[in-house]
């Protein structure tokens, strides 16, 4: 048989499998009681099992071990194992008797640790332009915990509609999937196919999950999720130009985005950074009339302009990146003010926009004025 369509037969076995083993999952949170019970902040009206992301989880461990056995060394994928299952306890511990934020923090850390010395998962250096390569030496630690922790927690802050956060995560993977296979050369064939058992995993519990869900991914699979795709974006980033190193935060630019204008918003309004409120991406595009479906459907556009971007950011080269970067963050907040992301009275650039135009509109006025005095 030709090896890649052997692989991708067994893509498709992983993905059945995770098609199977969600609904024993969802029977097995409402046995152990991880249910997500409607309230004031809750968009779902009916009692819900979570810890959904034990499915792609036991899916993923499951095709790693056995299915793909042949192809992914054990040395690289238990300790990667390892510490997910750290991230996977976390996750049920909170799914059912709800951790405080300290208490998911320590649980990221650990996995983390876990990620770094003994799956040798870590960022070194850094090349900048004019400047060379930086050697990041001490700091090397404290940079990959800082990235884990962010990626980790920015996709758990969108886990807030049916099958926005799964969603988000299989662009995004898939996104990252390309990049490794057609624009890292040194990419390690065993790293690529990680990510796309990963992929497998999510899109057979993303039936069970897209709206109307019947299952939530729950804190369980969020976690795991952006703690899975912030080591597997690290993969290749031990020595990363500034190119490499921009382009996995803007594939995930929905969650970055909506993570870094929550605090944002929330330190002008003096609350605090871990407080909880109804004023996310997916809340404001409720509010701004959407469907439940339609805000999703929306996110999910958003992410494959970001995960375009990205692509074409790695294919642009230094400078090119740089300016499509550009353009980007102006774009981004743009879209936040028009929005209201920060506030509905949060809006600079439209503000000044307004001033200009309006100044120029008065100036245009008064000549056209003058024209008509004259004649």
């Amino acid at each position: 048989m030709n090896p890649v369509l052997g692989i991708i037969i067994k893509l498709f076995v992983t993905f059945f499998l995770s098609l199977a083993i969600t609904p024993i999952v969802r029977l097995f949170a409402f046995k152990i009681g991880a249910t997500d019970k409607p309230d004031a902040r809750r968009i779902n009206t009916t009692v819900m099992p979570t810890i959904g992301g034990l499915a792609i989880f036991l899916s993923f461990v499951i095709s790693s071990l056995f299915i793909f056995n042949n192809f992914i060394p054990n040395d690289y994928i238990i300790p990667i194992i390892i510490a997910a299952s750290v991230i996977i306890i976390t996750g049920i511990i909170d799914d059912t008797k709800e951790l405080s934020p300290k208490g998911k923090l320590i649980g990221i850390i650990i996995a983390a640790c876990i990620a770094y010395f003994f799956a040798d998962i870590s960022m070194e250096s850094f090349t900048l332009p004019f400047f060379g390569n930086i050697q990041l030496g001490v700091l090397s630690f404290p940079a990959t915990l800082l990235w884990i922790l962010a990626l980790t927690n920015a996709v758990n802050l969108i886990d807030g509609l049916d099958g926005l956060a799964s969603g988000v995560s299989l662009i995004a993977l898939t996104t990252m999937g390309i990049i490794a296979n057609f624009f890292i050369p040194s990419s390690n064939f065993h790293v690529t196919l990680t990510i796309f058992i990963l992929i497998a995993s999510i899109a057979g519990f993303f039936p069970y999950n897209f709206q109307p869900a019947k299952i939530f991914l729950g804190d369980t699979g969020a976690l795991f999720l952006g703690f899975m795709i912030a080591i597997m974006s690290l993969q290749d980033l031990k020595n990363v130009t500034i190119v490499s190193l921009i382009t996995p935060l803007v594939i995930l630019g929905v969650p970055i985005t909506d993570t870094v204008f929550a605090i944002i918003r929330r330190y002008i309004n003096k609350q605090k950074i871990s407080s909880a409120d109804k004023m996310h991406l997916h809340h404001r595009l409720l509010s701004l009339g959407f469907t439940h479906r339609g805000a999703v459907l929306t996110i999910y556009g958003l992410a494959m302009l970001f995960s375009f971007t990205a692509i074409l950011i790695t294919y642009a080269g230094t400078l090119g990146g740089l300016l499509l970067v550009i353009l980007l963050l102006f774009g981004i907040e743009l879209f936040v003010e028009l929005i209201g992301l920060v506030g509905p009275k949060k809006q600079f650039m439209l503000n000044l926009f307004g001033r200009w135009f309006g100044k120029k509109k008065n100036n245009e006025d008064i000549t056209r004025s003058s024209n008509n005095d004259d004649d």
